[in-house]
């Protein structure tokens, strides 16, 4: 609020010291006298129109009109265009008279009137610009509280994505490894160790909106690792990816999320298992990413759930509509997920 009453004396004694020099320069220019009534006047024309304009601007803040709409400000600022023109013409001519500066050679009535056509050439431009100074900043100021607000629910959003994410993984692992303890002792504490990394990869990339996809690879090869331990045989891997896309950046657990969708969904519904394939490679301005599980999309409980959803969501909040994201079934037995990441 000072810097702001700063600026506006600034602007106040700059504008009405512009409106001084014009008007000297126009009485020298068309011959006119230019004697120490004329300044005395002048003087008379500066204070009220300082005083006038000032006692307006106490009036909009103290009646709040810069917190309207346009359409209701606008003819509350003419309204009070008009009284403000009618009160300095009022108490100029007072001030004329009382200083007796006045020639006496116009009535009463047509100094209100001529006082009043000179008061609107200074009032209106000045609430022009006082009005739209004021709407272009409190524009500025909306625009940036509302982005701040948009970055703030999408942080929220991604962390409330993310707290359904991180445990999901876990039950399913110890369980294979409560079930290796007795028959594989030492099968066991590898598995121990898988977990641990996933979960301290999944701890440090909590407040990370991406990750390197080399990192989310590691921690995906540790998870398919814990499931080997559950489906055995039935379970294949396959990895296609090529080196340059190691160092691009993704979200954290969602390569994991798609994996697990495709054992769920895909792996665990096949008598005789499957194979899950990764690919990763750079396909003109996206990082692409192919997820292959063997199983049918239509299969019943393949319906679009969390893990799908939670994609879909996390990609538009990051990239926008920059990211593409598709799951389709090819050949009668495999699904693919598809990711399109734009490159950074």
């Amino acid at each position: 609020m000072q810097k702001s009453s700063k600026y506006y004396w600034w602007f106040q004694l700059v504008g009405w010291g512009l409106l001084t020099l014009l008007d000297i320069l126009i009485n020298i220019l068309f011959g006119q006298k230019v004697n120490a009534q004329f300044f005395e006047q002048l003087a008379v024309t500066i204070f009220t129109g300082v005083l006038s304009t000032h006692l307006f601007r106490k009036y909009i803040h103290y009646a709040r009109w810069l917190f309207l709409p346009v359409e209701k400000a606008i003819p509350k600022f003419l309204i009070g265009i008009l009284v403000v023109c009618m009160g300095y013409a009022l108490i100029r001519i007072g001030l004329i008279h009382w200083l007796e500066l006045s020639n006496g050679k116009r009535t009463f009535g047509t100094r209100l009137l001529l006082i009043n056509l000179e008061n609107g050439m200074y009032i209106i431009p000045w609430t022009l610009i006082y009005y739209f100074y004021h709407y272009i900043n409190k524009s500025r100021k909306q625009e940036l509280d509302t982005l701040k607000l948009e970055a703030l629910v999408k942080e929220l959003e991604l962390k409330t994505i993310k707290s359904h994410i991180n445990p999901h993984f876990i039950f399913n692992a110890l369980n294979s490894i409560r079930a290796l303890i007795d028959e594989n002792p030492v099968r066991a504490r590898t598995a121990i160790t898988e977990l641990s990394n996933i979960l301290r990869s999944s701890m440090q990339t909590e407040k990370q909106e991406t990750v390197l996809f080399q990192k989310e690879l590691d921690i995906v090869r540790d998870y398919l690792a814990l499931e080997h331990i559950r489906f055995e045989d039935r379970l294949s891997v396959q990895y296609d990816i090529a080196e340059d896309t190691l160092s691009q950046p993704i979200p954290p657990m969602m390569l994991q999320t798609l994996v697990e969708n495709a054992i769920k969904h895909g792996i665990s519904k096949q008598l005789n298992g499957g194979t899950v394939t990764i690919i990763s490679d750079l396909k003109g301005p996206y990082h692409k990413l192919v997820i292959r599980n063997t199983g049918r999309l239509n299969e019943p409980g393949n319906e679009d759930g969390f893990g799908l959803m939670s994609t879909r969501n996390r990609l538009q909040l990051l990239f926008g509509d920059q990211a593409k994201f598709d799951i389709r079934e090819v050949n009668g037995n495999t699904v693919e997920a598809v990711l399109h990441i734009p490159l950074t």
